[in-house]
């Protein structure tokens, strides 16, 4: 494995206000709106439920590459009104190519499978509009 997975703390959220603020790394979003506000008065409650006190439904880590910086976060949650959990990988557009994403899904697969997820899914965009579903049994 060439990342680390990092429990951030408080304080390096800055990390995820810069990575849903950039526009290339968001540029997959571009349909809901591209990049998403991320301020400072809403960290604490989104600290709290993601990473102090996430409980069974949802994970959060951010990836760390061998030079000790942030390049981009995984998560899952459990999605009630689907039934599923859902997970997500981003990777800092300036890092991409480099197997990070590759590297990320395969550290999130196995934290879901040790924390007893049997399956994953995500929803990815194609170019056609059409949103298709991914699943991966653990």
């Amino acid at each position: 494995m060439m990342l680390t997975l990092v429990k951030p703390a408080f304080d390096d959220l800055w990390f995820r206000e810069k990575l849903m603020a950039d526009e290339e790394t968001m540029s997959y979003n571009a349909r809901w709106g591209g990049t998403i506000p991320f301020p400072v008065d809403a960290w604490e409650s989104w600290y709290e439920s993601w990473v102090r006190n996430p409980g069974a439904d949802r994970y959060y880590r951010y990836l760390m590459n061998p030079e000790n910086e942030y390049v981009g976060e995984i998560a899952y949650h459990y999605d009630k009104l689907r039934d599923i959990y859902i997970c997500d990988v981003i990777v800092l557009a300036q890092y991409r190519n480099r197997g990070y994403g590759t590297d990320a899904l395969q550290q999130l697969c196995t934290a879901a499978k040790n924390n007893g997820i049997p399956v994953l899914q995500f929803d990815i965009e194609y170019q056609n509009e059409e949103v298709v579903m991914v699943k991966r049994d653990l």
